[in-house]
């Protein structure tokens, strides 16, 4: 079934923002966040080595030369360059994954080349997985994500049947794909989460993609959300999940950064004061994830991810010349989670703002203490 037939009557109009609402939908269920605010308080960027807010980048919205040219090329119904560059995936599967990208965003906007692949090699794998996400990202777009309370019966509805059609299809590329591949069975992890997989199940489904990616940092991602509290575990569980991944990662794995997430997560749904993000675990936690980001490779694919999720909890908690150390190394890119935000550069750039600050007010306090020695 294609992505038009699935949701009914033959219109690609619900397709449009079904990628954006698939990654906002992980906030479901409750209010979004309100983006960091700085009171008024402004720099300016280029005296402390930061990039005006001109000239900043959303993560996901940047494509290199290659991929630009196979996303035209699809547009007009050529699916070969799309098709050659996903087949060069290696066997990074992190990787792997981030390469799908540009092309789910563009099959939720027109599928026909995909149906065009499909049909001229219905066992290839690439475009199996690239219809199974798809799928998710069509689900998500029904449900939307407002309140459970706000969603109607009939988007719940069409939200479980689509969701349970990729299901079928993430099983059904499982089968086509090498047996060493797990990112059909992270296409699962959407499924598991709107369909409401007990626990259990849920943990069999890990084990499959642990087996194949241990670090494997977007099911991870996405797998704490499935523990979150707001979905089908509790704050217990979800740090459980992330510091037991933690301690069996090598060092360099950026698994670390979840951590932060998970504190974000829990502060978040707890209705937490900020001054929560200065306690002695969560240091503790930034700590561990310097550490581990030192010990990364510079080629890591989601080292810039890493990057922002410690820009994020150092200005939270309060380290402002270590927060602004990763400004700097972010350069033009907006990472999550200000990519969640409805306002994602205006968010940053607030919050850049608050660490550089912070960093000028600890200095002047060092400065006067020093001349009052």
């Amino acid at each position: 079934m294609d992505l038009l037939t699935s949701i009914g009557g033959g219109t690609g109009l619900i397709l449009v923002t079904a990628a954006s609402a698939y990654r906002k939908a992980r906030l479901a269920r409750r209010p979004a966040p309100a983006p960091p605010r700085t009171g008024g308080r402004t720099i300016n960027p280029a005296d402390y080595g930061l990039v005006p807010r001109t000239g900043l980048i959303v993560q996901g919205n940047e494509i290199t030369p290659e991929v630009a040219a196979a996303l035209e090329a699809a547009r007009v119904g050529d699916w070969r360059p799309a098709a050659g560059y996903l087949g060069r995936r290696g066997t990074d599967w992190d990787l792997a994954w981030t390469r799908l990208g540009p092309f789910h965003d563009l099959v939720l906007e027109d599928d026909r080349w995909l149906q065009a692949w499909r049909q001229e090699q219905p066992d290839n794998a690439d475009a199996a997985l690239l219809h199974a996400d798809g799928l998710v990202g069509v689900a998500w777009q029904i449900r939307s994500s407002k309140l459970a309370p706000e969603v109607s019966r009939e988007q719940f509805e069409g939200f479980h049947r689509v969701l349970r059609e990729a299901e079928q299809a993430a099983y059904e590329a499982i089968q086509l794909a090498p047996t060493h591949d797990p990112n059909p069975y992270v296409v699962l992890i959407a499924a598991a989460m709107g369909l409401n997989w007990p626990n259990d199940r849920f943990r069999a489904l890990w084990s499959e993609i642990a087996s194949r990616a241990p670090q494997h940092w977007r099911a991870h991602d996405r797998a704490l959300q499935y523990w979150c509290q707001k979905w089908h575990g509790s704050h217990e569980l979800m740090h459980g999940f992330i510091d037991n991944a933690i301690a069996t990662a090598p060092a360099g794995s950026l698994l670390p950064m979840l951590k932060l997430e998970a504190f974000r997560e829990q502060f978040t749904r707890d209705d937490e004061p900020m001054t929560a993000w200065q306690r002695p675990e969560v240091t503790a936690a930034l700590d561990t994830a310097l550490a581990d980001l030192a010990a990364a490779d510079p080629a890591h694919p989601r080292l810039m991810a890493a990057r922002g999720w410690l820009a994020y909890g150092l200005t939270r908690n309060g380290r402002g010349a270590e927060a602004t150390e990763q400004y700097r190394a972010l350069g033009n890119m907006v990472t999550w989670p200000w990519s969640g935000f409805n306002d994602p550069v205006g968010s940053f750039v607030g919050m850049r703002a608050d660490a550089v600050l912070a960093m000028l007010e600890a200095q002047a306090a060092g400065a006067g203490s020093h001349a009052a020695s």
